[in-house]
Parts: C-alpha cells; structure tokens; sequence
C-alpha cells in the first residue's frame, strides 16, 4: 500500500482538507479561465446579437432603464441610481466640510466635492447600485432559466444562448448606462452644493469658485468611461453566475449571493485601477491658497 493511502485511511478528514488546499490554485485558475472565456465569447456574439436579436435588446434596454413591477413605480434603475448617488455624495460634502474645518479650510469642499464625487464617488455608487438592481435580477432571472431547462430548450431551437442571454444584456446595459450616469454625475454635482451652502451656510461664490476651479473636462470624461466599463463588468458577471447556476432554487440564491460578492469586489479593483492609471504619477490639480 502506498504511503498516500495510507494517510488516506488513518487520517481521511486531514487528508480531504489538505487535498482541497492543494487543489484550490489549480480550481482558482480554471474558474478563472473559464469566465475569461465566457466573457470573450459574449462580446464577440454583440454583432449577432444586434442582427438577429434587435427586439430583445430593445425590450432589454426598457426593462434596465425603467425597470418592472415595483421598480417601474419608482422610476426604475434611473432613479435608484440616480437617489444613491445623491446620499452617497452628500455623504462626501458632510465628511468633506467637517475635515477641511478642522484644519481651517473648510472653504475647500467645492474642490473636494469636484475632486472625490467625479473620480471615485459616482463611479463606485452606480456600480454597486447597477449590481444590486439590474445584476442581481440578471443572475435570478437567468438562474431561473437554467434549473427550468429554457437555455438549454434555446440551444435545441438554433438559439445562441449566450448571444441572446448575455450578449444583448451587456448591450442593454451600454446603452442605459449613459443617461443612467448622466444623472447620477448631475444629482453628484447638485447635493454637495446643497449640503455645504444650504445645510451648513457657506456663501454660493465661495462654493462655485472652488468646484469650477477643479471640476475638469477630462475628469468628468474619463469618468464616464470608468463607469462603462464598470457596467459591462457587472453585467457579465451576474449573467455568468446566473447562466452557470445549478442546485435548484437554493442553488440560484447562491449564485446571486457569489455574483454579488463578486461584483462589489470587482467595482472597486476597476475603480483603483482606473485612479492608478489616471491619477497615479500626476493627480491633475494644483491646490493653493
């Protein structure tokens, strides 16, 4: 008997745990292949998907922007992203105001309202505010699709699964996400001015000179660029948790549950990774007094 099988008899519970430790990098690495994989396969199938499948993108597109059911009620993904980057930038004039006062230069928020809300603050708002509406309900929905046995009805129908499931959702989310971001940067832009001249009584001009000083172009553009490519992030993933779900319904709570998880961690690796390569050698501003 080998001196494997013998470790394996004496001491099974030892053995199955460091075996799954050791096999942990080599399951880490498919996994990671396979989504790498899942996520090219999506974007090259966007063509087919624009030919072949225009309404259901179309009808895609609705359903993100506006919502359904309870959503629509609301007003939809474009409200709720739109209201949660309110409190989120809020939130950021009320800390920005009470630190720069500590230290006597509370005259400053303008410029950190302009600064932190463009850069980092809108950004990673309306990534976790698309995962937990749009990607959370993508994944549930496709999951639901999956335990059901429809994906793989579609693929008996000549139906690219992946094209019309996940290509045209990614679509849908590129399209949605410019207005939907448009008003996130607007309600950005609108509750620090609120918070620091109305709630805490700074004058107007004080507040405007510092924002219009460092409020760049270039900022507000690259911004706009890292909150589509948080978008696409998210979409692809949940509808990867989603289109892979197994288990039965507890099985697709899980695969929401990981997409989730998944999602907020990635939103924040785009959003670091983004400030590195825009700001990392040269933050863009001269700050003076």
């Amino acid at each position: 008997m080998s001196t494997v099988a013998v470790l394996r008899s004496r001491f099974p519970r030892a053995y199955d745990v460091t075996a799954k430790f050791a096999n942990a990098p080599v399951q880490a690495l498919d996994s990671t292949g396979h989504f790498a994989w899942f996520f090219v396969t999506a974007g090259l199938q966007i063509f087919h998907a624009l030919r072949y499948y225009r309404k259901e993108t179309l009808r895609l597109v609705a359903q993100i922007g506006m919502g359904t059911g309870a959503m629509a009620v609301v007003g939809g993904t474009v409200a709720i992203v739109a209201f949660t980057t309110l409190s989120g930038s809020s939130l950021v004039a009320i800390q920005g105001f009470a630190s720069l006062g500590y230290i006597g230069v509370d005259v400053f928020t303008g410029f950190f309202a302009a600064l932190i809300n463009v850069r980092i603050a809108a950004p990673v708002v309306t990534g976790i505010a698309l995962a937990a509406t749009v990607g959370a309900g993508a994944t549930a929905e496709l999951g639901a699709m999956r335990i059901s046995e429809e994906i793989d009805a579609l693929e008996v129908m000549g139906i690219k699964s992946i094209a019309y499931l996940v290509s045209t959702r990614a679509m849908a989310g590129l399209v949605v996400i410019l207005p939907l971001y448009a008003a996130a940067m607007i309600m950005s832009f609108l509750s620090p001015q609120v918070v620091t001249t109305v709630l805490y009584g700074q004058t107007s001009g004080t507040y405007d000179h510092y924002f219009r000083t460092f409020l760049r172009a270039d900022d507000v553009f690259w911004s706009f660029v890292e909150a589509i490519l948080i978008s696409v992030v998210v979409m692809v993933t949940h509808c990867y948790y989603g289109f892979y779900a197994s288990g039965g319904p507890v099985g697709v709570g899980e695969a929401v549950g990981r997409s989730m998880r998944f999602s907020l961690v990635s939103v924040q690796v785009v959003a670091l990774c983004g400030a590195l390569a825009l700001y990392g050698v040269d933050p863009n501003f001269n700050l003076t007094v």
